[in-house]
């Protein structure tokens, strides 16, 4: 076993050990171990590791994702869009056609783009941008629908689909949020990166309680 006295590496999931932390794990363990601290702090890092992605790969989309979705259909005007995500408080929702088939996404950043090439970039952009110009400038996207300004085709997960596998999509795609889908393409949920970091924590609390 390789030794390892590095005191400021930082074992996966965010808790540092000290080396009176681990010569006070050692002693209440009965009898005698061969074993320095260094290699003690080197297994539990890997041990804690491999707990993790033994939770991360049992627990699925369909278990953290949130049922009561916000969805639009393609044709829905983009004002309405706005003012259901504006009353929700959220910053995207999955485009649907007739059947429930996940067909795009709508975020901000879909908005922000269509208002112009050297548009705004935030919300405060637009509201600095609004105080000065004479004329409003979402003028260009008042007319469209859903469909004129989505995201398609959509990134979505299946419902089977593991956490340490959207964790990867999220970071791949620079994406917060994903509609779960199943077999057939219907929505029947969606995941976002707080239920990752949730689920984070649930994963690091049920490991230290095991």
């Amino acid at each position: 076993m390789s030794k390892n006295s590095d005191e400021n590496q930082t074992p996966f999931g965010g808790m540092d050990l000290t080396d009176q932390d681990v010569q006070e794990a050692m002693k209440a363990i009965p009898g005698y171990l061969d074993i320095t601290p260094g290699d003690f702090k080197e297994l539990y890092r890997n041990a804690y590791r491999h707990a993790v992605e033994r939770i991360s790969r049992s627990i699925i989309a369909k278990d953290i994702m949130a049922k009561d979705v916000i969805s639009v259909r393609r044709d829905t005007l983009l004002h309405e869009v706005a003012e259901i995500m504006g009353r929700r408080g959220i910053s995207g929702v999955p485009v649907v056609d007739a059947d429930s088939r996940v067909v795009g996404v709508i975020s901000e950043t879909d908005f922000l783009a269509r208002m112009g090439a050297s548009g705004p970039k935030n919300f405060m952009s637009v509201m600095a941008t609004c105080l000065k110009a004479k004329g409003c400038i979402t003028l260009p996207i008042q007319a469209q629908t859903a469909e004129d300004i989505m995201s398609s085709p959509a990134i979505t997960v299946t419902e089977q689909a593991t956490y340490a596998e959207i964790a990867r999509l999220f970071i791949e795609k620079a994406i917060n949020r994903a509609p779960v889908i199943d077999q057939q393409g219907h929505l029947v949920g969606i995941v976002s990166r707080a239920d990752i970091l949730e689920a984070t924590q649930a994963t690091s609390c049920k490991i230290l309680h095991q």
